[in-house]
């Protein structure tokens, strides 16, 4: 059974049908590139999987189970994490504060031992649990919003422009960090305007073109095929 399954996805914006009949599906333990030219419905398609669009319609399921009748946080709970593309870190909390709400949001309370986990993942953020989070970097801030999106040890996690604005060093740092949490079972989904660095993370990949699936492969054949890049994912 896939992880994810998304069948005849449509989504609006209000009057604007921003997805069209997508369907795609994510497998246990896989990194899957979702790629495309800006305003192609990348982040709509994560938005409407997540349950924060205004209206959905066809089928997602997660591991089997109807995820369109559920809101957000009852995903959440199901084990499906997010990282939205503006990273949320909370005004006036700190870096631990904005850990504490990832512990909340699932429910779990051994706090300190979470924290400790998650510092060896992100030793740039224990140096930092008393800082407030929007006073960091904007790397570090990406950062913060990765790891209270995992502290919660969620079976599979969506993530939207993780790269964006963030320096080379700390996207290397992300890349290491993400072969990490696949080969400890973690299941990826990611949406990336920084195609090349994504195809070198994913086994595979889409490319969505005005909200409709136009392309499926490998991510080592799109990878290849300079002519399909050009096609959908060039500026």
């Amino acid at each position: 059974m896939a992880m994810l399954e998304v069948e005849n996805l449509d989504a609006w914006y209000g009057a604007s049908h921003v997805v069209h009949h997508l369907s795609f599906s994510v497998e246990p333990g896989e990194i899957v590139a979702l790629v495309g030219r800006n305003g192609a419905g990348k982040t709509s398609t994560l938005r409407a999987v997540m349950g924060l669009m205004p209206k959905a319609t066809g089928s997602v399921r997660f591991e089997g189970k109807s995820l369109l009748p559920l809101g957000a946080h009852e995903r959440f709970r199901l084990g499906l994490g997010y990282v939205p593309e503006e990273r949320r870190i909370v005004s006036g909390l700190t870096v631990r504060e904005n850990l504490q709400l990832g512990l909340v949001a699932a429910g779990r309370t051994d706090e300190r031992a979470a924290i400790d986990e998650i510092a060896k993942s992100f030793p740039r953020l224990k140096e930092r649990l008393g800082q407030q989070g929007t006073t960091m970097s904007g790397g570090e801030q990406q950062m913060l919003a990765i790891a209270r999106a995992i502290i919660s040890r969620p079976k599979m996690v969506l993530l939207d422009e993780p790269s964006e604005g963030i320096m080379p060093v700390l996207v290397e740092e992300m890349g290491v960090l993400f072969r990490r949490l696949r080969d400890q079972g973690t299941t990826l989904l990611l949406v990336e305007q920084n195609v090349e660095w994504a195809l070198k993370l994913a086994s595979r990949a889409i490319i969505i073109d005005q909200g409709e699936l136009v392309h499926a492969s490998s991510a080592a054949a799109l990878l290849a095929d300079k002519d399909i890049q050009d096609r959908y994912c060039a500026v």
